[in-house]
């Protein structure tokens, strides 16, 4: 968390502005609408009720757009009209006078360029551009979260007319089970799941798309369930499928890269037996349930709304200018790579090594519950300041909260001359490591590992280890007591956790 307790993400790289507004331009969604809107700008174009385009502009649209013989050509550019009406580069002007209804094809006003289309076309800056593009996403991000009528509906018999038109009077809107915030939410949990991978995952931050079912699970599956069951993987198939419709609707934002799912999967599904328990091939083509991934403008897309969600949600190099307390402590939450990067451009701020270092010493210090976080990544912050570091290093050597992690980082540079700790440092330093991972990693498989060698080096280990005076003495025995697979040597942990809680109350 930040300092004001707000949600806070990995950072994320992102090119220049105005490689992102060029981005935005070419999106075929938003590219398409600002063609109409300066078509319309040209003449004024008529239109019927709530600026729709009619049949035969709709065609002439389709024509100035190049999707006349596409089969999706009509359906595209009615998508790329209304976008350009949402988001004002279309202004409506209706005939007061007019009468329309939902059965005729008149027009009821015109439609021209509107104020967004002449500070487009003007002398908009990238940000004017992404501002423009991040409104039009937002109105398709509710279209996608929006069921369709069959979807909602399934059988449509009874509520079709001979027109073709569903009559309003033959449904039950209340009974219909949709809750549109919760399809919203499932919209933006999958985004923010991918956003995620982007930032976490090297070969997803490189350019590679995740599967569709591993989005899926990461939604559905829970984290502590080794083996889903076969209600579980039926919601990630439900959910795969909910997300193969509204990643298509997605795609010509800009926002995203995806690859549907095959059609040709839910013909093979239905054609399978009932008692058919297969599972697909080692060889089978996982493409074919969809892959996908944000691009660098969808990137940007996800982290405008998250800071308007009240996220912390970070560049790279936003830390650069920052003192080396606020540098330590945003470092604790961040993924590897990222804290490498900010750690580099960091230093590279700096003119001096030696003082730089100097500072995030002075910056770990502390027996506050975040201490301990700040001293592991500052540890790992160091190994980044090269030879200029050991002066302020071998300075702080007598320390008692930075002599250990001092001596560590001499070693591993090839160091000479540097003093082995006596005891009490070292149980210091094993308590403080545990208690930085347990604050920043929880307790995975690796902290097992690691207490699992420290009891075993060290003869008697509880027995001293209950004495450190650190604040988190007796939180980490607890956790030893928990993690150590030896139930003699958990149960020695939970005695020497009591005894520390006992020395040090409160």
């Amino acid at each position: 968390m930040s300092g004001d307790d707000r949600p806070t993400m990995p950072p994320v790289r992102l090119p220049s502005e105005a490689e992102l507004a060029r981005d935005a331009l070419a999106a075929p969604l938003f590219a398409r609408a600002v063609s109409l809107a300066r078509w319309a700008d040209e003449k004024p174009v008529p239109v019927g009720a709530g600026g729709e385009l009619l049949a035969d502009e709709l065609a002439e649209a389709a024509a100035r757009l190049g999707l006349i013989g596409d089969p999706e050509g009509t359906a595209a550019t009615a998508e790329a009209w209304n976008l350009a009406v949402d988001t004002g580069l279309l202004e409506v002007d209706e005939d007061e006078d007019a009468e329309p209804t939902l059965e005729s094809d008149e027009a009821v006003g015109t439609a021209s360029g509107g104020g967004e289309l002449a500070r487009l076309t003007g002398s908009a800056a990238p940000a004017d551009v992404l501002e423009l593009w991040q409104g039009g996403l937002e109105t398709v991000l509710a279209d996608a979260a929006t069921p369709s009528l069959e979807d909602l509906l399934g059988d449509l018999e009874g509520v079709v007319g001979d027109d073709g038109e569903i009559d309003p009077d033959a449904v039950d809107l209340d009974a219909l089970e949709w809750d549109p915030e919760e399809e919203a939410d499932f919209l933006d949990s999958a985004l923010g799941n991918l956003y995620l991978f982007t930032l976490q995952d090297p070969a997803v931050a490189s350019g590679a798309m995740v599967p569709l079912p591993v989005l899926a699970a990461s939604m559905i599956v829970p984290d502590d369930m080794d083996e889903p069951t076969d209600e579980v993987l039926e919601e990630v198939s439900v959910a795969m499928m909910r997300l193969d419709e509204q990643f298509r609707i997605l795609e010509p934002t800009g926002m995203l890269a995806y690859r549907p799912v095959d059609e040709a999967l839910t013909q093979e599904a239905d054609d399978a037996l009932p008692d058919d328990e297969s599972a697909p091939g080692e060889e089978e083509d996982v493409s074919r349930y969809g892959m996908v991934r944000l691009t660098p403008l969808g990137l940007h897309g996800m982290r405008q709304r998250m800071l308007d969600a009240g996220i912390d949600a970070p560049l790279v190099g936003d830390l650069a200018e920052e003192d080396a307390t606020t540098l330590l402590g945003a470092l604790v939450s961040y993924p590897e790579t990222g804290a490498r990067e900010e750690v580099e451009g960091w230093f590279a701020a700096r003119d001096s090594a030696d003082r730089a270092a100097r500072d995030l010493l002075a910056a770990a210090r502390g027996r506050d519950d975040e201490a301990p976080g700040r001293r592991l990544v500052c540890q790992q912050a160091l190994s980044l300041a090269g030879d200029a570091a050991e002066p302020a290093l071998r300075d702080v050597l007598d320390d008692a909260e930075l002599g250990g992690l001092a001596r560590v980082w001499l070693v591993e540079h090839g160091a000479e001359d540097v003093p082995p700790p006596d005891e009490r440092m070292v149980f210091w330093l094993a308590v403080d490591t545990i208690a930085a991972q347990l604050a920043t990693a929880g307790e995975p498989d690796e902290l097992r590992e690691l207490i699992r060698g420290l009891v075993d080096q060290h003869a008697g280990f509880f027995d001293k280890a209950w004495k450190v005076d650190h604040p988190a003495a007796a939180d980490v025995l607890e956790a030893m007591g928990r993690l150590h697979p030896d139930r003699g040597t958990a149960k020695e942990a939970r005695k020497a956790a009591f005894k520390a809680r006992s020395a040090h109350p409160g």
